[in-house]
């Protein structure tokens, strides 16, 4: 009997490096996750473990089988010799992403794309932006992105950084002022902007996480989670303003905190937006870009995915 084929999909977060390996069809076989940053190793450390931790799992759920493609999904842009816009993890811009991916499988078709672009595809194919035109897909994790979906793709922009809303301008004082010389707006909207700005003003180390938590209970907790919601809610409308989507959906990490979230969202889509979307939490909420990543890689097979996959 011939060995069934297999590929392999990699999703380098801030936090986390997630792993799968599916047949064709997109059935996934196994599963991985580690720690992006275990032991403080560094960039170049993290992405050295990522590959062999999925040579391990290759090895493991499809020993002597042919890896046909692999998908890799990363935070901030990534080309051959770099990553572009990756601020929230230090030495990831430096990366050779690409060539590194490509090395560590020789000879195997690899496609690469951003975390929240590979979360979006998988969530217009078998989500919750499926027939949504245009759609849009909200990422709520370590970063800040959004990624828009039209005409049935996802759009990428010139240079492939369309949606990288963590650079948006937050006030008219912003206005001609540098990124670096500024307060952009992942600085305030985002898991490790909450974790930093909950840590300082609650007096105590807190994780994102823990901050929706303590604000169903602490006064001073729910204060930062309302400026969270707010600013969060302010740019949400705007770009629901400027592109008229059918629905949004929403995933990352933070969506464990959608009963805290939610309602701030609907109310300001619903007070500025003519037409307001719908709102709803993503089909995939921690694993799109994984998944997304898987699809990748089965189009780097030269595979069209059906749509049940997935299901």
């Amino acid at each position: 009997m011939v060995p069934t084929p297999v590929v392999l999909g990699l999703d380098f977060g801030g936090t986390k490096i997630a792993l799968a390996v599916s047949d064709l069809s997109g059935r996934r076989l196994g599963t991985r996750t580690i720690d992006s940053r275990a032991e403080s190793g560094g960039a170049a450390e993290a992405m050295a473990r990522g590959l062999t931790a999925a040579h391990e799992l290759l090895a493991e759920v499809a020993p002597g089988q042919e890896l046909a493609g692999v998908g890799a999904a990363t935070l901030g842009i990534p080309y051959d010799d770099r990553v572009e816009l990756a601020p929230t993890f230090p030495g990831w811009d430096d990366l050779p992403f690409g060539r590194l991916v490509r090395d560590g499988f020789p000879g195997v078709p690899v496609r690469l794309a951003t975390d929240v672009k590979a979360a979006a595809a998988a969530e217009l194919r078998w989500g919750a932006l499926a027939d949504c035109d245009p759609g849009l897909y909200v990422n709520l994790g370590t970063g800040l992105a959004i990624a828009i979906v039209a005409g049935g793709t996802v759009i990428t922009g010139a240079h492939g950084a369309s949606g990288e809303i963590g650079y948006n301008l937050r006030s008219a004082g912003d206005v001609y002022v540098d990124a670096d010389e500024r307060t952009i707006l992942e600085h305030v909207v985002s898991g490790q902007a909450l974790e930093t700005t909950g840590s300082a003003r609650l007096g105590q180390p807190v994780t994102a996480a823990d901050v929706f938590t303590m604000a169903r209970t602490q006064p001073d907790a729910a204060v930062l989670t309302d400026e969270f919601v707010r600013e969060l809610a302010m740019h949400l409308a705007n770009l629901a303003i400027a592109v008229d989507p059918v629905r949004i959906v929403v995933g990352g990490g933070l969506v464990r905190s959608w009963d805290q979230i939610e309602a701030g969202l609907r109310r300001a889509l619903d007070a500025a937006v003519p037409f307001p979307p719908e709102l709803s939490v993503a089909r995939f909420p921690s694993d799109a870009p994984l998944i997304g990543a898987l699809a990748l890689g089965v189009e780097a097979a030269g595979v069209v995915l059906g749509a049940e996959a997935f299901a």
